[in-house]
């Protein structure tokens, strides 16, 4: 069984995504979507899609875990780009909470990036992510998505 075996199936997602970054708003753009997800390698991998029609747009993730070190890597993917986003963000589940990390940019400022999975109950969970722009002192929630299982 797979750290994120939790997410297999099929999802309506509640997102919440800032209008504008790093300029203390607190004004955030919400819309839903779907997620069906799946899991591969006898739970060593996940994949699923999220589609958001009223955005246009649809989204995927691969998961991948590195059997050697116990760590997990994530890639993002969306329609809109056409392409497997780098670098991955890295990281584990511990004690039911999955904390990933990446350095990326983001509006072409360096960002320290942080992804959290909480397993709530078997009919939800909740995933958000948050930037960095001062060496892991603050972060900034950006994102953040509540799913509900279906049917």
């Amino acid at each position: 069984m797979g750290d994120f075996d939790f997410l297999v199936g099929t999802w309506d997602v509640a997102n919440r995504r800032l209008r504008e970054r790093h300029v203390g708003s607190d004004d955030w753009d919400e819309f839903s979507g779907t997620s069906v997800a799946h899991s591969f390698f006898d739970g060593a991998g996940s994949f699923d899609e999220m589609r958001c029609p009223s955005r246009g747009f649809s989204g995927s993730t691969v998961r991948i875990l590195d059997p050697a070190t116990g760590l997990w890597s994530i890639y993002w993917m969306n329609s809109k780009r056409g392409v497997l986003e780098f670098p991955p963000m890295v990281g584990r589940f511990v004690d039911g909470v999955g904390t990933f990390y990446a350095d990326d940019t983001d509006e072409g400022r360096p960002v320290r990036c942080r992804f959290i999975w909480t397993r709530s109950t078997p009919t939800s969970c909740r995933w958000e992510q948050a930037f960095s722009t001062d060496g892991e002192r603050t972060w900034e929630t950006n994102w953040t998505m509540d799913f509900s299982r279906t049917g």
